[in-house]
């Protein structure tokens, strides 16, 4: 009786670590985006040419490439 207990609790354990390790497929872009905020007067980007784009807080809110264009003269680029 015991060894079978064993026998499950391996077995699940095993599963387990199966579906964890799938869960991880796709995850190679995935990043945490800080909750801060900069005092952005407006963004650029290379697809709207010169036109001033409304603030955001910072890069996980701004496409790849923009520009944070910030309130002390300053420039981020995301």
């Amino acid at each position: 009786m015991a060894a079978s207990r064993v026998h499950i609790t391996c077995a699940l354990l095993l599963i387990g670590a199966v579906l964890l390790g799938q869960g991880q497929e796709g995850m190679e872009g995935a990043f945490a985006c800080p909750q801060y905020c900069l005092e952005v007067d407006y963004v650029t980007c290379p697809s709207s040419g010169a036109e001033k784009l409304p603030a955001r807080c910072n890069c996980c809110m701004t496409p790849k490439g923009c520009t944070l264009h910030i309130s002390d003269g300053t420039q981020q680029t995301c």
